[in-house]
């Protein structure tokens, strides 16, 4: 990964506290993103997971996979992520949908190839229902999914929560949620109601580009079924799903890495 220190944005206040300090998002852009504004070969976007950052190993892999091949990088730390600012308890869907979008802005690529790990492929299916709206979805060149958390705070969070977790969360706006990873993490009364303006279930949608899902088996966070799921909401043919049968959740290990980066060169080839 680069060494330089990362440039910030700044983006409005976040959703649920309007009054608060403008959100400052850490960011990184290898690979001269605007050499490549007319060539043919893709950038690549990183979004990351919910607790995760851009410090990770599988973000380390392609900061070095992508600079071995002159290819643009670019990733950043959602709000309340990482290096940016913020607090989790007020963070939301729509605001790191919004942080996403402006990143993307900001790479100056004919087409960009996202990659979005748990709720990272939730936010790059939402990025890419975004351009495809606003009529530039000729810019994705694909998708990478890494156990998709789509629609996560109703079906992985709240569904999930037992009827007294539930009732705490409602009535006291914010439930500590245990980890196998780290400490309690908070799930926001905000963050359950936001992300139901976001959800894919209810329609088919179409990102019109190759979908390439890696999906690990032993995953205990993101279910196996939950990205078959998946391919029943996307609405194009180009989608294919690649089962690790003991892979985990965060599919870091040195064989991931090289089947995460074979996943990328077919689509950068393609």
């Amino acid at each position: 990964m680069s060494e330089d220190e990362p440039q910030f944005l700044e983006l409005g206040p976040p959703r649920s506290a309007p009054d608060a300090s403008a959100r400052r998002i850490a960011y990184r852009m290898d690979g001269a993103a605007g050499a490549t504004a007319e060539s043919e070969a893709p950038g690549l976007l990183w979004l990351s997971g919910f607790l995760s950052d851009m410090a990770g190993t599988k973000v380390a892999a392609l900061a070095d996979w992508t600079a071995s091949r002159g290819l643009p990088f670019a990733r950043f730390d959602f709000s309340a992520h990482g290096l940016s600012s913020g607090d989790v308890a007020q963070g939301s869907i729509g605001d790191w949908l919004e942080e996403a979008i402006a990143i993307l802005e900001r790479m100056d690529c004919r087409r960009v190839i996202v990659i979005g790990s748990s709720m990272g492929g939730w936010i790059a299916l939402l990025l890419a229902r975004h351009l495809v709206g606003e009529g530039k979805g000729d810019l994705l060149a694909g998708l990478v999914l890494i156990a998709p958390a789509h629609d996560m705070t109703e079906t992985l969070m709240w569904e999930k929560l037992s009827p007294p977790s539930r009732q705490k969360l409602l009535d006291e706006g914010v439930y500590y949620a245990p980890s196998d990873y780290d400490a309690p993490y908070p799930i926001s009364r905000f963050l359950i109601e936001e992300g139901r303006n976001h959800l894919l279930g209810g329609g088919k949608l179409d990102p019109g580009c190759p979908v390439r899902i890696l999906q690990g088996m032993e995953d205990p966070d993101v279910p196996w079924r939950h990205a078959f799921a998946l391919m029943g909401l996307l609405a194009n043919d180009d989608v294919e799903i690649d089962l690790i049968k003991d892979g985990d959740h965060r599919l870091s290990r040195p064989k991931d890495l090289r089947r995460l980066e074979r996943t990328l060169q077919g689509l950068v080839e393609s």
